[in-house]
């Protein structure tokens, strides 16, 4: 059957359906080539951010690893405060002072700790070991009690003390003892000098504790009441120093940065408005009396024989009236007894006499009169005497007596 075409003669119809058939299975192939290649990229896009939010054994393993591989490093720190304290801490102590307590209801008594302080070992001789110590740790104690670095116990014996000084010796069995402090020289101390102070603040669970500081002042005078009474007796000359120091601190080192004795810890200014300043005593003035202490059981001073009472303590109306004192003397110091066959009564000093100079310097008060008498004069010594009596101006001569023969 023909095929008419009306633009031209009858032809064959062109064979097509073949080659369109063709053309749909390359279109497929390729659309199928293209989505695989898409999907493709998308995989390869995809994949490390996948694997990165996956836990991963390997990661965990190293987690484990950092935690257990934390290394603990041990680094010796030595300094110069440390190898001081290394030196000397062993030598110092505490103290525990027993007294006797009575029991109002059973009519007895019994002892227990009455107070704690420290103390430090200076000498060994002879079998015992000999410590400083502050009168005010030992004074009243019926037995005395001394506790070594390693626990160790031991009774002590009081060799002697003296309050003028605050000062105290005790002397135990040197067995076990190995320390033994170095004395320094606190005459050649430096203001802004590290100390360390060693002692055992607020009693023996804080044994051998210690502070650092400097020397914040050399030769300091501090007035002391030693009866309590609320008059002050006595001047203590100290050295004031920034380390702190407690109650139980007393009687403990003050070391130099070559663990060498340079004071005796006795007290703190403690008041609110007033923060660190600790005071010990200095080691040049200590030790003369730790040899007194030693040898006699007490300091031998020389005497007067006098009572005093400071002029400043006297009303207007009897330095006026009574002494008949010229109205430009306004300090001395009154005597008050003079007992019989002492120096003063030798040299004739009479009750009612204001002392007002020593050898030359002026005598403001008791404490003047005191330092002057025990710092520079000893037993047998003349003494020259400024008084005024009644008025006058009488000038005397004492020859010193040991006090303990008056």
């Amino acid at each position: 059957m023909g095929y008419y075409n009306s633009y031209g003669p009858e032809q064959e119809p062109p064979k097509v359906r073949n080659k369109d058939k063709k053309r749909g299975v390359i279109g497929y192939f390729f659309s199928g080539l293209a989505g695989v290649l898409v999907g493709a990229l998308l995989v390869w896009f995809l994949t490390p951010s996948v694997v990165n939010n996956l836990p991963s054994q390997t990661e965990g393993e190293a987690t484990t690893s950092k935690a257990t591989k934390t290394e603990q490093v041990s680094v010796d720190i030595t300094t110069d405060v440390t190898g001081a304290v290394e030196k000397a801490s062993a030598g110092v102590v505490g103290i525990t002072n027993i007294q006797s307590v009575r029991n109002f209801w059973s009519q007895s008594s019994t002892e227990q700790e009455a107070g704690t302080g420290s103390g430090v070992i200076y000498k060994k001789e002879g079998g015992k070991a000999y410590i400083i110590t502050n009168h005010h740790v030992i004074a009243g104690a019926e037995a005395l009690e001394v506790t070594l670095k390693d626990g160790v116990k031991a009774d002590a014996k009081l060799v002697g003390s003296d309050m003028w000084t605050d000062l105290a010796v005790l002397e135990i069995d040197d067995k076990g003892i190995e320390t033994v402090l170095e004395i320094g020289n606190s005459d050649t101390l430096k203001q802004g000098e590290t100390v360390i102070a060693i002692g055992n603040p607020l009693g023996l669970d804080f044994y051998g504790s210690v502070t650092t500081g400097v020397v914040s002042g050399t030769d300091r005078a501090i007035p002391v009441d030693i009866n309590e009474d609320g008059t002050v007796d006595w001047q203590a000359e100290v050295l004031q120093t920034d380390a702190a120091i407690n109650p139980g601190n007393s009687g403990g080192a003050l070391i130099n940065l070559a663990g060498q004795l340079i004071g005796i810890n006795s007290m703190k200014i403690s008041e609110s408005t007033i923060e660190g300043i600790g005071l010990a005593i200095p080691v040049n003035s200590a030790m003369p009396i730790i040899e007194d202490l030693e040898v006699n059981g007490k300091v031998i001073r020389p005497s007067m024989g006098v009572t005093l009472i400071d002029l400043t303590n006297v009303p207007a109306f009897h330095q006026r009236d009574t002494l008949k004192l010229p109205a430009e003397v306004t300090t001395g110091v009154v005597v008050d007894e003079v007992y019989e066959g002492t120096p003063a009564a030798i040299a004739g000093i009479k009750t009612y006499d204001v002392i007002v100079e020593m050898d030359g310097e002026k005598v403001e008060n008791s404490i003047d009169l005191r330092k002057h008498l025990y710092n520079e004069k000893d037993i047998g010594d003349s003494l020259d005497v400024k008084v005024y009596r009644q008025g006058e101006i009488v000038e005397l001569t004492l020859t010193l007596k040991d006090s303990t023969q008056l």
